[in-house]
């Protein structure tokens, strides 16, 4: 038994840390709870902030409790008889709680931190996630045996009750119903659902805000999502989601996170679970605002997966990376980013810079088409799970972020992100109309990228990846910068013969200058492919598309990218 003095000082301990986790969680939700009156004024540049704000909580008090612990404990703080009866007592304080496994994962967060643990340490961490809720009754409304679409779609509106009005509900409830006619007919169903269950909270992000339901009939489902916008005019509504694959974009890892009021959870996350039932728990704790916890969530898996599979580490397919070791478990659907030791003279960047750059993405509205990426710290693997030539990639150019100890080899900072395949490999490998169809949404990725203010920097196509919904994605960051920073020029025309077959510029190039007349190089795909590219973004060559870009972010505008096919509005 632990002494009364080791044992106060345990409950003190527990305190500190449950003290700034129940003010975490009263600010989160404040936060998340202040998306809809943002939403009903367009306050777009103040959702925008609370976002930020919110991503950047959890590191601010956690970073504070991790100092008043080390306070509290002085020459006691790895005194590991003390966490021992401290996570017995914190345990004791969040048992109760509708969020038990966000307060287990941010106790987990302040021990690493005072720990500096590699892998993970059993005796002071919370390592089996508490048991899930069977029923996610108490987070739905429900609605029996509608009486007809256009019933339907109207008792779905009229429960947003939001303070705006909207520009023409009839008319949206009538090509809404229409829209979802004919959707039931697609997926099977008769008439209408037997049962429609709606989560009893609105999602935000960006500029929209989703009702997310699911509707039954027998063993029959589909998900039902209402897109609803606010214009100048007043409300509309954008699109009715009945596809799968449409509703997985939506909570896709290249999202940002959607502001939900959530009290549960668990609870939140069984439902759109129903719904997408091959996203990972992980992905869909990310999507609802608690990355930490995905993160955690996604730790359990992969050391689930490596537990129970045989597979190598093998390093990725496609051109390796010039500042990213980047490799792969065939049998999971992830890969693995680590920092080289050494750049190549033509990159121009440091450790540091590209860290911020993935710090950037993170924080950043994401638009669809930026992957997210989980920093790790001292993950620890068993040696013999990694195949020689990735071996000796790892121990000849990443000594820094990389160490073998016994039969361990232990990734000190490794990013973790979904495995997609590279563009350069899609269009040489796909049937041309695929190719041609990804070549497209690649121009289209970069203009939704310019809309939320980011530049690729490395516009070659082999940074770019193709997910398995057909989806053109970026994933190389380590030259991304803000849209607004680039100076975008012409290039200068010279009369002496000899400046152009110079081998570097016969003119001067500042920091940031881009000369978009450049990017036609960056393609190296076929003729065809090229013509396919070029029929819908020609635009992207010339300087006064990015410049056009630009005023508008610079006199603050937000440009909305809506997460849905434009085959899906309502109104084209």
């Amino acid at each position: 038994m632990p002494s009364i003095t080791e044992r106060h000082l345990a409950v003190r301990v527990a305190h500190a840390i449950h003290q700034p986790f129940v003010g975490y969680r009263r600010r989160f939700t404040s936060i998340t709870r202040g998306a809809a009156t943002r939403f009903e004024a367009r306050d777009w540049k103040g959702l925008q902030r609370d976002a930020v704000e919110r991503i950047d909580l959890y590191e601010e008090t956690v970073s504070g409790a991790v100092t008043s612990v080390k306070n509290l404990l002085g020459g006691r703080t790895e005194d590991r008889a003390v966490w021992r009866t401290a996570r017995a007592e914190y345990r004791k304080l969040v048992y109760a709680t509708p969020d038990i496994e966000i307060a287990e994962t941010y106790w987990n967060s302040v021990t690493r931190r005072v720990f500096v643990t590699h892998g993970v340490d059993p005796e002071i961490e919370f390592l089996e996630p508490e048991p899930r809720p069977t029923s996610w009754d108490a987070a739905v409304r429900r609605i029996d045996v509608p009486a007809s679409p256009e019933a339907l779609i109207d008792d779905l509106i009229r429960h947003c009750r939001f303070q705006a009005v909207w520009q023409d509900r009839h008319g949206d409830v009538q090509l809404a119903s229409a829209a979802l006619r004919d959707a039931l007919a697609r997926n099977g169903f008769a008439g209408m659902p037997d049962r429609v269950e709606v989560f009893d909270r609105i999602f935000f992000r960006g500029q929209g805000a989703y009702v997310v339901a699911r509707a039954t009939a027998g063993r029959r489902s589909m998900p039902l999502v209402l897109a609803i916008h606010h214009g100048r005019a007043g409300l509309f509504l954008g699109a009715v989601i009945t596809d799968p694959d449409d509703v997985s974009v939506l909570f896709s890892y290249t999202h940002s996170a959607f502001h939900v009021d959530a009290p549960e959870p668990a609870l939140l996350v069984r439902f759109l679970g129903a719904l997408l039932p091959h996203r990972r728990i992980a992905e869909m704790y990310t999507a609802i605002g608690h990355r930490k916890h995905g993160k955690t969530e996604l730790y359990r898996d992969l050391m689930g997966h490596v537990t129970a599979s045989t597979d190598r580490f093998v390093l990725a397919p496609g051109i390796p990376g010039l500042v990213m070791i980047v490799f792969t478990l065939p049998g999971y659907d992830v890969v693995f980013k680590v920092i080289r030791d050494r750049f190549p003279p033509q990159k121009q960047t440091t450790p540091d810079e590209v860290r911020s750059k993935y710090r950037i993405v993170s924080r950043h509205d994401r638009a669809g088409r930026l992957i997210d990426a989980q920093e790790f710290e001292h993950l620890r693997f068993p040696l013999d799970r990694f195949d020689p030539a990735l071996l000796t990639e790892l121990r000849d150019h990443a000594n820094r972020t990389t160490s073998v100890s016994g039969n361990e080899l232990t990734l000190h900072r490794v990013y973790i992100e979904r495995r997609v395949t590279p563009l350069d490999i899609h269009v040489k490998t796909a049937p041309e109309h695929e190719a041609a169809r990804a070549m497209v949404d690649y121009g289209t990725a970069i203009k939704n990228l310019a809309a939320t203010n980011i530049f690729p920097g490395d516009m070659l196509i082999k940074n770019f990846g193709v997910t398995r919904r057909g989806r053109v994605v970026f994933y190389d960051y380590d030259e991304l910068m803000l849209l607004t920073d680039c100076n975008f020029r012409r290039l200068p025309v010279s009369d002496d013969p000899f400046d152009e077959m110079a081998e570097s510029p016969w003119f001067g190039v500042g920091e940031g200058d881009i000369f978009p007349e450049e990017f036609r190089a960056f393609l190296g795909v076929a003729p065809e492919l090229r013509a396919a590219f070029e029929a819908r973004h020609a635009d992207l060559f010339d300087v006064a598309f990015w410049q056009r870009i630009q005023r508008r972010i610079e006199r603050g505008e937000t440009i909305e990218i809506r997460p849905y096919r434009r085959a899906l509005a309502l109104r084209r």
